[in-house]
């Protein structure tokens, strides 16, 4: 709290929904200062709801970041899908980030579907403003298809971001029940630092590797070690589901795994302020895609 011991704390639960590669963890790094969610330019980088918090003077807002909504194609798929039913189950207001550059697709329809019956407080984030050549016309296309439901919008450019993300975070505060905080107010997510470090790696390998073996691939850090000098030493496996995709991982004379490896390090460092000794290894977990168990053993539950 800011002033005296009876000022009154605000604070909720405000869930982040849209298609793939929409924008939804850029704008939930961004809101926070902070990297919490991996980013990568491909559909379907986050797979699970991670919780990105908020604290300024007496609000505080817990953001879910929720995995793209799309057809599922398999056991992974079905779980993010119900990853975000989960997230709207109780939350206190939902961002919908859409694409102005674009119509609606078939996944901006799924999307709507979910989110029009929910009596909750809706806010329409039309992104990518300073690229789209029609930005009324396609907001207008986005917001038909909530009917005749409530809802609020706002409209995001990289050109005037810092001021977009303050009227939005203003606007964020207004909707915040009065409760007590539900995080320590230091606290920007609720991930445990080796989950937080498995998904920085599994976006460095997202980033390097090509057609459809990015989303055969997961990260499972299996030991943390804090060393007396102040090194970091992290291990982690590599998932991937067939041995073919191993060499791929791993590349002519352990080229690809170095290369993303060097990615993850100096990604760790900068948010760690530390020096990090990371060791990566490629294991085989056939079909884990379509596993309950695997999937289990993985963390998707």
């Amino acid at each position: 709290m800011t002033d005296a011991q009876n000022t009154s704390t605000h604070s909720g639960f405000i869930a982040i929904v849209g298609k793939p590669n929409v924008g939804k963890s850029t704008l939930l790094n961004n809101m926070l200062g902070v990297k919490v969610a991996p980013i990568t330019n491909r559909p379907q980088t986050t797979r699970r709801g991670i919780r990105g918090i908020l604290t300024e003077d007496q609000y505080q807002i817990v953001f879910v970041d929720t995995p793209g909504m799309h057809k599922a194609k398999d056991a992974l798929g079905k779980y993010m899908n119900e990853e975000i039913q989960a997230a709207l189950s109780d939350v206190d207001a939902i961002l919908w980030i859409v694409d102005l550059r674009h119509p609606p697709t078939e996944e901006d329809v799924m999307v709507s579907r979910t989110i029009k019956d929910i009596d909750k407080p809706l806010i329409v984030v039309g992104n990518k403003l300073d690229a789209a050549k029609y930005p009324e016309e396609a907001l207008r296309l986005y917001t038909n298809l909530l009917g005749d439901r409530e809802f609020g919008t706002r409209t995001l450019s990289a050109q005037e971001h810092p001021e977009s993300l303050l009227d939005l975070r203003l606007q964020l505060f207004s909707l915040l029940p009065e409760n007590p905080f539900f995080f320590d107010e230091k606290s920007r997510s609720d991930q445990s630092r080796e989950n937080w470090a498995a998904e920085i790696i599994r976006e460095e390998a997202m980033k390097r590797l090509e057609e459809e073996l990015p989303y055969a691939v997961a990260t499972r850090v299996t030991d943390w070690e804090d060393r007396p000098d102040g090194i970091i030493e992290i291990y982690c496996d590599v998932i991937v589901e067939r041995p073919g995709h191993k060499a791929i991982v791993i590349g002519k004379g352990a080229s690809k795994l170095k290369e993303i490896g060097q990615g993850a390090r100096k990604q760790l460092e900068v948010f760690l302020n530390t020096k990090i000794f990371l060791k990566l290894h490629v294991k085989v977990m056939p079909n884990w895609r379509e596993d309950p168990e695997a999937l289990r053993q993985l963390g998707y539950e």
